[in-house]
């Protein structure tokens, strides 16, 4: 099985990702998505959805190299066009993995989501005195 296959499968049971374009646009209001994944074979109403999604969320959104039937394999619900990570470490995991393979299409935005996730690990430090930081 592919790498990213895999870490689909853990971020799920994780509880890091919105499966389904309503559970993205939920989660995209609530203001956790990190990127929004859509299906290889989505059709062009769920991947314009997709991209509103990210948009209003602000974040990343990619067309990844899967199946709606190997995304539903790996989440075990049905075959969704349309899946939203919620962390942006793992996020950037998944889209460096894809940069491995096809950096003129996932390098750029490879990038980008290097450095979100290098500021949330940032605003998660604790200070010295134990306590975290906020960051207004």
């Amino acid at each position: 099985m592919d790498r990213n296959l895999q870490l689909l499968g853990i971020m799920k049971k994780a509880g890091f990702l919105a499966i389904g374009s309503d559970a993205a646009a939920a989660a995209a209001r609530s203001g956790k998505v990190a990127l929004v994944i859509s299906a290889s074979d989505a059709t062009e109403g769920a991947l314009r959805r997709a991209r509103h999604i990210a948009g209003y969320a602000r974040a990343e959104h990619v067309v990844a190299p899967y199946t709606k039937f190997e995304l539903g394999n790996v989440t075990g619900r049905g075959s969704p066009g349309t899946i939203a990570v919620l962390d942006a470490g793992l996020a950037a995991g998944f889209v460096r993995n894809l940069a491995e393979s096809a950096p003129e299409q996932y390098g750029e935005i490879s990038g980008l989501l290097a450095s979100k996730a290098g500021s949330q690990t940032e605003k998660r430090k604790p200070t010295p005195s134990g306590k975290r930081r906020t960051v207004k």
